[in-house]
């Protein structure tokens, strides 16, 4: 009796098949290997399901409802969304927050970036690391409160030194037109030493022999640092972009502790407007509508950044 030959793919299939039979998924879930892994997330995912993703799911219900904390919430359907494109406030604050990312982003890493580069060149002790990171160490609402202090137009340490060197007094929290840049500033103070240090982080991952190869070729630091730095360092700058755009759309405490959305509603962020809305005028509602469409546009820029940038892919594949 003759044997039927098998193809090499045909018959490979069928060894793998005998020697690891597939499982169904929700065995698999539950097989040896991932109770153990269940044991480990289990407390993460019970905090993000409590705190996060319930009340996200909550909000968007009350998005659909007419609610004052006072009484029992009326679903209204779709009438605060309509109400928000004919809102002046509401298009105001989103103007107002569009212009301070567009303050803070790129200067921050520019600065970030260019302190990484030096801290790798120049220095690479601990100590000058932990003094660039130390602005970073301490809590926002202190950092706002203490350049709120320095940069006050009567008492200010900031002032007395223009005073000194032959300026007049300048309002920086006060003047319409200053406000958001200095919040701005004082958030490019705080931030600027841990985006050099993630920048620097991802330097360090950077192998060595690129380098080396660049310079036998008669390449320059500046040439070596935009042909070959600069390109491998893009899943850390789709990082860094992607936190600090998201971060600085969601800015809220250093505006609580200095300007309070003045002055004339120059420094009213979109948090800030939120915050108003819910906990002011008690439209909790109208407010959670507001969430939601912050929502949905951080999604989609993180979306567009990260194709523009080409999170997915690496030059050193």
């Amino acid at each position: 009796m003759s044997e039927r030959k098998l193809s090499p793919a045909r018959s490979t299939a069928q060894v793998i098949s005998r020697v690891s039979p597939r499982r169904p998924i929700y065995r698999s879930l539950f097989y040896k290997e991932s109770i153990c892994a269940w044991i480990f997330i289990t407390p993460a995912l019970l905090g993000f399901t409590v705190f996060y993703l319930v009340p996200c799911v909550r909000a968007v219900y009350v998005s659909l409802t007419d609610w004052n904390l006072l009484r029992p919430a009326k679903f209204v359907g779709t009438a605060n969304y309509s109400r928000l494109w004919s809102d002046p406030n509401f298009w105001n604050s989103m103007r107002v927050t569009v212009f301070y990312v567009l303050y803070n982003i790129p200067i921050q890493t520019v600065i970030g970036l260019l302190l990484a580069a030096l801290l790798h060149r120049l220095g690479r002790s601990v100590a000058l690391r932990s003094v660039i990171l130390a602005p970073y160490l301490i809590a926002n609402v202190i950092a706002a409160i203490l350049w709120f202090w320095m940069l006050d137009p009567l008492l200010g340490f900031c002032n007395a030194l223009l005073h000194a060197f032959g300026f007049g007094t300048i309002a920086f929290f006060s003047d319409q037109r200053l406000a958001l840049p200095t919040i701005a500033a004082v958030n490019i103070w705080r931030h600027m030493g841990f985006v050099a240090l993630l920048f620097y982080t991802g330097i360090q991952g950077i192998p060595q022999n690129i380098y080396e190869a660049a310079r036998i070729e008669g390449a320059g630091p500046w040439r070596s640092f935009w042909n070959i730095t600069l390109p491998l360092l893009r899943p850390t700058l789709v990082f860094v972009l992607v936190t600090s755009v998201i971060g600085s759309f969601q800015v809220f405490d250093s505006i609580a502790v200095t300007t309070l959305g003045g002055p004339v509603n120059s420094t009213r962020t979109i948090v800030w407007y939120i915050y108003e809305s819910s906990f002011v005028n008690f439209r909790m509602g109208y407010a959670s509508a507001m969430s939601c469409v912050l929502f949905v546009s951080l999604a989609v820029v993180t979306a567009a950044q990260m194709r523009m940038l080409r999170s997915n892919r690496s030059d050193l594949g």
